[in-house]
């Protein structure tokens, strides 16, 4: 089964739950439109290597497209196609005036040196600026890609089109445009998830336990605040292994750790334990912050957790879905639980229209109110229709675009 029909197994049963009109069913069930191009990089040493690159811009209908680039070496046309899927749903569930894109190129960018990732970031912005713009489709980062890189696209970007155009992409760094609060927005995100499911489920967060995979802006944020929450932060991987701590870590310090041995293990207190060690360990709280398909049915009866935040997108396969819906683990949805990052995304392209910013502490009030509200209304719906949160999540968001599929005639 692909990463793309896996991803529509729980949009089929929400539309099951709902009876949705045949005509919105087909067109969820595609991107609207997807390109492959190939970009032609001079190399250091003289050479000309060729990349691949990917676009998708799942569905238009409320608003733009919007959605990360990720540099990996796993891109593909499927993955792009199935994550611009779930930026829909995303945008829809947190009720953004956006629909779903996904880009990405396939490319292992530890392997160029800062000269061949800036002409390789600024070649992908040629091959794609006619279908993206302020009000058409706005990128971000995502997996390897950051705010240096998204400075040099959209300078890119404004040079092919001839005037500036900060809003064509958003998670730049503040001085070009970009938005306070939006580095640890995705954090921000599961960390909020993580608070209200606990207060759902009459669990006191300062006596809870947590364990987060992996340690990447995603990770080590939601790590940090759930932290400051005064949980107790007990194991953390990174793409090397995980550690575990039974008497708590400091995820700050776990943080200026990584940056400056560049590995976690031999964190002063922990012992290493592997990745698959960590998803099983014995704590209240689960955040799968790194890839997709972390939690499958060969690990799903082992997992110990209360609630899981899904940090990453699609941690989770059907079948351990199911697995852990009998035990009665509380799954936060990746379309909720990581919608921090682009509400605030979404924050930034408002203020770079406007030309007018916010303090952070605007920002972060704002995020709290929308992703708050967002839980409520998906816990509520999951409580109507007796389900889980994540069918009920996608039940949400296939509402709203359903009304303005509807209202704009398509179907």
């Amino acid at each position: 089964m692909s990463i793309f029909e896996m991803a529509k197994i729980p949009l089929q049963k929400a539309i099951e739950k709902m009876d949705l009109d045949a005509g919105v069913k087909k067109l969820m069930e595609q991107p609207e439109r997807s390109m492959e191009v190939s970009i032609p990089v001079k190399m250091d040493d003289g050479r000309t290597e060729v990349f691949t690159g990917y676009r998708a811009q799942h569905s238009t209908a409320v608003g733009p497209a919007k959605g990360g680039i990720r540099f990996h070496p796993d891109v593909c046309l499927d993955e792009v196609k199935t994550l611009s899927f779930w930026m829909t749903c995303k945008c829809s569930v947190v009720g953004l005036p956006y629909g779903g894109g996904k880009g990405g190129i396939t490319v292992d960018p530890s392997k160029l040196s800062e000269g061949e990732l800036e002409r390789l970031s600024r070649g992908y912005i040629q091959k794609i600026a006619a279908i993206i713009g302020e009000k058409l489709d706005v990128p971000a980062p995502d997996v390897n890609t950051n705010g240096k890189i998204m400075a040099w696209m959209v300078d890119e970007y404004e040079k092919i089109v001839g005037h500036a155009a900060p809003g064509v992409i958003t998670g730049k760094p503040i001085i070009v445009g970009g938005s306070l609060g939006r580095t640890e927005a995705t954090g921000r995100g599961v960390m909020l998830s993580v608070r209200e499911a606990c207060k759902k489920l009459n669990i006191d967060i300062k006596q809870a336990t947590c364990a987060v995979q992996g340690f990447g802006n995603v990770g080590s944020w939601a790590a940090k605040l759930i932290y400051d929450l005064g949980a107790k932060i007990v194991a953390i991987s990174d793409v090397h292994g995980a550690i575990y701590c039974e008497a708590g870590l400091n995820p700050y310090e776990a943080a200026e750790y990584l940056a400056k041995h560049k590995v976690l293990s031999g964190y002063p207190g922990s012992k290493d334990i592997s990745n698959a060690e960590l998803l099983t360990a014995d704590v209240t709280i689960l955040v799968p912050a790194a890839l997709e398909m972390q939690i499958t049915k060969e690990n799903a009866e082992q997992i110990k957790a209360k609630i899981i935040s899904e940090g990453a997108n699609g941690p989770t396969t059907p079948d351990a879905d199911d697995i852990l819906a009998a035990k009665g683990v509380v799954i936060i949805p990746d379309i909720l639980a990581n919608a921090g990052g682009v509400t605030v995304s979404y924050f930034e392209w408002v203020q770079n229209l406007s030309g007018y910013y916010w303090s952070e502490e605007e920002v972060n009030d704002r995020q709290e109110k929308l992703l708050v509200k967002a839980f409520e209304d998906v816990y509520t719906t999951a409580k109507q229709y007796n389900t889980t949160m994540r069918i009920a999540a996608y039940i949400v968001a296939l509402r709203k675009l359903k009304d303005a599929i509807k209202a704009r005639g398509w179907c």
